[in-house]
């Protein structure tokens, strides 16, 4: 499957991105499904999405994440549909749900490294985004 030929909105790569991150110790969490969930139903940014469009971009990341080069692709993807402006809340997105069930694994680690490096995040943003998500999912 080729990015090039996907025609994907910025919230369609910011669903993808969630899903991925989500998926990248292999193991799809309730509490990462809800944080998921509770992004799309109450944000800003999704607030025209159609959120039927979730089953279809998870479809579509397990597909990606199911190919030899299936990072590289779903990266592709990001950087054709999602505006720079929403690189940051992308991050932000990505960090609260590998910190919605409370651990990170070391899979959900790389991701995060990965896709900062792709979106050329600032070391210092993405360090203030990390301590805001953990700040949110702090456990008492």
């Amino acid at each position: 499957m080729s990015a090039t030929n996907l025609s994907v909105s910025p919230q369609d790569c910011l669903v993808a991105l969630m899903i991925a991150v989500s998926a990248s110790d292999e193991t799809v969490r309730t509490e990462e499904l809800v944080k998921i969930d509770q992004a799309v139903s109450n944000l800003p940014v999704f607030l025209d999405y159609d959120a039927d469009r979730v089953r279809e971009m998870a479809r579509l990341v397990f597909d990606f994440l199911e190919q030899e080069d299936g990072l590289d692709a779903l990266f592709g993807l990001l950087r054709e549909g999602l505006p720079e402006r929403l690189y940051e809340t992308a991050y932000a997105l990505a960090c609260d749900v590998a910190a919605a069930d409370g651990t990170l694994q070391e899979t959900e680690l790389r991701l995060l490294e990965e896709i900062r490096y792709e979106l050329d995040l600032d070391r210092l943003h993405a360090a203030a985004i990390e301590r805001g998500a953990r700040a949110r999912h702090l456990r008492a």
